[in-house]
């Protein structure tokens, strides 16, 4: 049966046609942020960071997930955030915390905090956004179950964005970038069950913190503990702690 015109507009994803540059970790939030912005309809461009970081399995989950979702633009791009240190992520003489309860990973600020990297990396997400054309960028933060990182709240998406319109000159003629954080107010079982109905195959991801050396999750890190949580939460088998087992 034909659709009615109303019908086939309802159906069309509301950004079918706008392009956009997302932030592509590796990680569990990032691969929903992007499979979101698939069935948004944004024709994506990927950027993922080779910052030194030590669980450096995620880049080549970074590279599963972009072609799981057919993203052929997807740009690797070496920063040496290592050359700073002063980070359980990027200096191996800081031990990654383990086996915190979960009311202690929201205290503070832990050592895993990788000082500005949010703000290094969407202002090297908007760089390759203004050369590709893009009208968003698009970043997997939350701002609920996360380890209190400052920049993964929205006022920080908020203030970027702000930058992001006087710093461009795409901006600077009308024609500012969205900063586009479709996780910030989801609580880690709904990331999860979202990434679910849009069909994301979470056994691409690394969320550890302290991979070994095949990539497998070392099942005790905060960032382990806050995903077991969240599967427990919506009856799913998390098929990267399986493959752990």
């Amino acid at each position: 049966m034909k659709e009615t015109p109303g019908k086939a507009a309802r159906e069309t994803p509301p950004a079918a046609g706008r392009s956009a540059v997302v932030l592509l970790s590796g990680g569990l939030d990032s691969a929903t942020a992007a499979a979101w912005a698939c069935r948004e309809g944004y024709r994506l461009s990927a950027l993922s960071l080779d910052y030194g970081q030590r669980h450096r399995c995620e880049l080549d989950c970074a590279r599963a997930v972009a072609a799981a979702l057919g993203i052929t633009d997807h740009v690797i791009l070496p920063v040496d955030l290592a050359a700073f240190g002063s980070s359980a992520l990027v200096d191996p003489g800081i031990a990654v915390p383990k086996g915190r309860s979960h009311a202690a990973i929201g205290e503070g600020i832990p050592v895993t905090y990788v000082p500005a990297r949010n703000t290094v990396f969407l202002a090297l997400a908007l760089a390759m956004a203004e050369t590709r054309g893009a009208e968003a960028l698009v970043i997997g933060v939350n701002a609920i179950d996360y380890s209190g990182y400052p920049d993964c709240r929205p006022e920080f998406i908020a203030a970027f964005a702000q930058l992001a319109r006087l710093a461009t000159k795409a901006g600077v003629e009308g024609h500012a970038l969205d900063v586009l954080a479709p996780l910030a107010a989801l609580s880690k079982p709904e990331i999860i069950r979202l990434g679910l109905d849009l069909g994301l195959d979470y056994g691409l991801t690394s969320s550890c913190y302290d991979p070994d050396s095949v990539g497998r999750p070392c099942g005790a890190c905060d960032s382990c503990l806050l995903r077991a949580a969240g599967f427990q939460a919506v009856g799913a088998v998390d098929p990267r702690a399986a493959a752990r087992a």
